[in-house]
């Protein structure tokens, strides 16, 4: 049976469901010789089939069929925990925004203390788990199926790191014609304020698209030309950040009126259900296209990485970057220093003195 590769109300869900349909399949295939205790073994297995609610579950399952006597569980389950725990603080917004270079950048980071041996488990766990999703996703006709095709084979984790992936993001000119084209684009009636409205708190802020799908009405307080908006992030860690009232007014007065969403969300459908990460995302395409905008990532996590590259080089501050898009370690901030053109500038001269005394 194949399964949409994007169907959950978010990535974290989409992955969770994915990594357990292939730890469900491995449990079947790996050899069961050692098994000691095949009614524990039996109920991992239809705990798996019936899906998992955290990565912690996941791993308490992994660890019930280690225990049970299925050897080599392991080589298979922990990489992909710590791929999980890696991808959870980047943020993707649908699957189709993992690539062959994004692994190997969690490679890097995730084996860099490892031996030989294991960083070789590694990367075949990855290739494993992937091309057990190209080979299971697909509509029901299977007329569209996403292929990964994770090979690594030019991967050089054996020797170094591969190093760290620029975000794709907006320049301020191509900031500009997105939000004209947010307004011109030919929304339909009924849906016309949600859509711009979410567009452009997402860009405004560089909130997640998960976190913007979970907003509730109270969520959002008027203040002083600008509205708070209360941000329960990933690890429910609770932030504010803040939207020029100016900037959102006229489509959200829009939007409560005629939106009628169940459990007080700020966006749904016109069922009153939630919204998923991947229909925002093809909401953004859909805008970039229509203003004639092309980058590498077109998904809707794009527009976070945007503000918050606009904010650091305006603010040059990075613990307000760090601040403002919750992120857990300064460290998964400083990536957006990598745009800071005067301070390459300075690196660049630093040798000018030097090399004009011997020119």
């Amino acid at each position: 049976m194949r399964y949409p590769l994007d169907f959950e109300d978010s990535f974290d869900k989409t992955l969770l469901f994915w990594m357990s349909r292939y730890m469900h399949s491995k449990l079947n295939s790996l050899s069961n010789r050692q098994v000691k205790d095949p009614d524990r073994l039996a109920y991992v297995i239809t705990a798996l089939r019936r899906g998992v609610k955290s990565i912690d579950d996941l791993s308490r399952l992994a660890k019930e069929a280690r225990n049970a006597g299925l050897i080599g569980i392991n080589t298979y389950y922990k990489p992909l925990e710590k791929l999980y725990r890696y991808l959870e603080g980047i943020g993707p917004a649908s699957m189709k925004e993992i690539d062959e270079e994004l692994i190997s950048d969690f490679l890097a980071g995730a084996t860099a203390s490892l031996s030989d041996a294991t960083k070789k488990n590694y990367r075949v766990a990855m290739i494993n788990f992937f091309g057990y999703i190209d080979r299971q996703n697909g509509d029901e006709d299977s007329s569209k199926v996403h292929h990964y095709g994770i090979e690594l084979k030019n991967w050089g984790g054996l020797s170094g790191k591969s190093g760290t992936k620029l975000p794709s993001y907006m320049r301020e000119e191509e900031v500009e014609r997105f939000l004209e084209a947010i307004e011109n684009y030919p929304f339909r009636s009924d849906v016309a304020a949600r859509n711009r409205l979410l567009i452009k708190m997402i860009l405004f802020t560089g909130i997640r698209v998960g976190e913007a799908l979970n907003l509730k009405r109270r969520d959002l307080m008027p203040e002083n030309g600008v509205y708070l908006i209360r941000i329960v992030g990933k690890g429910n860690k609770a932030r504010v950040v803040m939207i020029r009232e100016s900037h959102i007014s006229k489509y959200l007065n829009e939007w409560l009126t005629i939106g009628r969403c169940q459990n007080d969300y700020l966006f749904c459908n016109k069922k009153g259900t939630p919204l998923t990460q991947a229909y925002v995302s093809r909401i953004v395409e859909k805008i970039l296209l229509h203003a004639g905008i092309r980058k590498e990532k077109n998904g809707a996590h794009m527009l976070r990485h945007t503000f918050a590259t606009m904010l650091y080089l305006k603010k040059k501050d990075l613990v307000l970057v760090q601040e403002a898009l919750g992120h857990a370690s300064l460290d998964t901030s400083r990536i957006y220093t990598h745009f800071d053109k005067e301070r390459l500038k300075e690196a660049a001269g630093v040798m000018d003195e030097i090399a004009g005394e011997k020119s």
